[in-house]
């Protein structure tokens, strides 16, 4: 079972590109349903982050993620 503090801070790799996305902020959950909808991705680099809106941050949807592994997570995004 994977908990969600593993989960965080991992780094995102598009497969279709080859391309870092950057790393997991956070993750959306569906309470109704009790399952994760994506892993957020902050939009902005940096340690002020904190300061900026959420509203730019990159979602990327559950079913997008192909393999979570120790250090990264693969995604396959045709265009990002």
């Amino acid at each position: 079972m994977l908990s969600t503090d593993k989960l965080k801070n991992k780094e995102v790799i598009n497969i279709s590109d080859g391309r870092s996305l950057g790393f997991i902020y956070d993750i959306e959950v569906n309470l109704e349903e009790g399952t994760i909808d994506g892993i957020v991705i902050p939009a902005e680099k940096g340690i002020f982050r904190f300061f900026g809106s959420r509203e730019d941050d990159f979602v990327i949807k559950w079913d997008r993620i192909r393999t979570i592994g120790d250090d990264v997570v693969l995604v396959d995004l045709d265009t990002f």
